[in-house]
């Protein structure tokens, strides 16, 4: 994923939304916002979303209704989501919200401190996820594409450059009790 993924803040009342923004600045990233669940889902959708900042009570669709769709579509469902709630962490919000996969819960109003920390870490491990991603499947596509490269061998070891040499054996401490009687 580039690293102009954005950040995605999403609230159905315009302060909120201008408050929170204000918290993030800070932090350089890119910023987007949304005002409903529904509007939500399609900018996620469209892509470059690396992190949502979602309300849990709006009107239509919920943030909880947002997360559970987004953890249905592989495309989606490794976004980090911070849920904020203006009314108070419950033990049934909790288990539902962290069941679904939510990086975290929490309640406005917010600590701008706290919040800015845990945006920078859930947004900074993401991006790097996406780019290990990346890097895995162009190593992948090279290692398919060149055919000098060799496989592993039989239990999982590359055979030895010089064919001469015969394939080794496991270590007697690697080896099971019964391979052993």
């Amino acid at each position: 994923m580039p690293s102009d993924a954005k950040i995605l803040i999403v609230d159905d009342h315009e302060d909120t939304l201008y408050a929170l923004e204000s918290v993030l600045a800070p932090l350089a990233y890119r910023l987007a916002r949304a005002t409903s669940g529904d509007e939500a889902l399609k900018q996620v959708l469209r892509g470059q979303v690396g992190l949502l900042l979602l309300d849990v009570r709006m009107p239509a669709v919920s943030g909880l209704d947002v997360v559970r769709y987004m953890r249905r579509l592989e495309q989606t469902q490794h976004i980090p989501v911070i849920l904020l709630t203006g009314f108070g962490a419950d033990h049934a919000l909790n288990s539902t919200a962290f069941r679904l996969g939510v990086a975290d819960l929490v309640v406005k109003p917010v600590d701008p401190w706290s919040l800015r920390t845990k945006v920078r870490y859930l947004y900074d491990s993401y991006q790097r996820h996406r780019a290990l991603e990346q890097e895995i499947r162009e190593l992948r596509a090279l290692v398919k594409d060149d055919p000098g490269v060799r496989t592993p061998g039989p239990g999982g070891a590359l055979p030895h450059p010089d064919a001469r040499v015969p394939p080794q054996r496991d270590s007697p401490a690697e080896t099971s009790v019964t391979d052993r009687t």
